[in-house]
């Protein structure tokens, strides 16, 4: 049970990776308050979930509501020890592998506040009350398209995504003194419920491309990723800081 008696507050739970986080946790003893802004996704995620689940209705661009909810968080059960920053993606816009001139200003402006505003927006509410417990685990979702290695992401997710491992390292840094951990992961293509629909509309042909350009030899899933996080979010990682772990199957 590696987060027993754990508060874990996890964005973008209701689907995808978050959601994925949040069933390891919580079946390993974390109470986990699920974030999300899709009220019926998210009730029925913290259903399945069980008890130890706690939904809350959030947009997670949007100071106001973001600072709401940490703060009832933290004060309705003493403090937040566990930081899962799962929101962000590159399906929001039209053509999401556009080439950069094919980009408007608008397509690149919803990208990077898309993926950035939110991981910033909980880590600026979170970090006061980390730093007060003097302990913490922030665990933020990039990309290996911030590394600039998937030919299939555009400029603005691949430019998002490097400001996410670049925020991380950062903060190693700053939070480091506090005994506050901070690390991300990057992976590569994940079928996840909004990836998926994606994913089957690509030729047989085209699938194994990218399945025979992975070691592994699969395209990763859900729960590869969300491994890792609770990796990076348990005592198993006390020494790591500043990292971001690559789960692409070998890519």
């Amino acid at each position: 049970m590696r987060f027993e008696n754990k508060i874990a507050l996890i964005t973008a739970a209701a689907n995808g990776i978050g959601r994925a986080t949040a069933e390891i946790m919580a079946r390993e003893g974390a109470t986990v308050i699920c974030v999300d802004n899709h009220a019926e996704r998210l009730d029925a995620a913290a259903w399945a979930l069980g008890p130890n689940a706690h939904p809350r209705l959030c947009d997670a661009l949007d100071q106001g509501q973001v600072d709401a909810v940490v703060a009832a968080a933290a004060k309705e059960f003493g403090r937040i020890d566990i930081l899962v920053n799962a929101v962000g993606g590159s399906t929001i816009i039209a053509k999401p592998s556009a080439n950069v001139e094919e980009h408007s200003l608008d397509d690149w402006q919803r990208i990077i506040r898309f993926n950035l505003d939110g991981t910033f927006l909980f880590t600026h509410a979170i970090v006061p009350i980390m730093k007060q417990q003097k302990s913490g685990k922030i665990v933020n979702l990039a990309s290996i398209a911030g590394r600039g290695m998937s030919v299939a992401s555009g400029s603005a997710y691949a430019a998002a995504k490097g400001g996410i491992i670049a925020f991380t390292r950062k903060l190693s840094f700053e939070l480091g003194p506090f005994n506050i951990n901070i690390n991300a992961i990057a992976p590569s293509l994940t079928l996840t419920e909004r990836i998926t629909p994606h994913w089957n509309q690509r030729s047989p042909e085209a699938q194994a491309v990218q399945i025979d350009s992975t070691p592994l030899r699969r395209v990763a899933l859900a729960s590869d990723q969300a491994k890792v996080i609770c990796f990076l979010a348990s005592s198993d990682a006390d020494f790591v800081t500043g990292l971001t772990i690559d789960v692409t199957g070998g890519l």
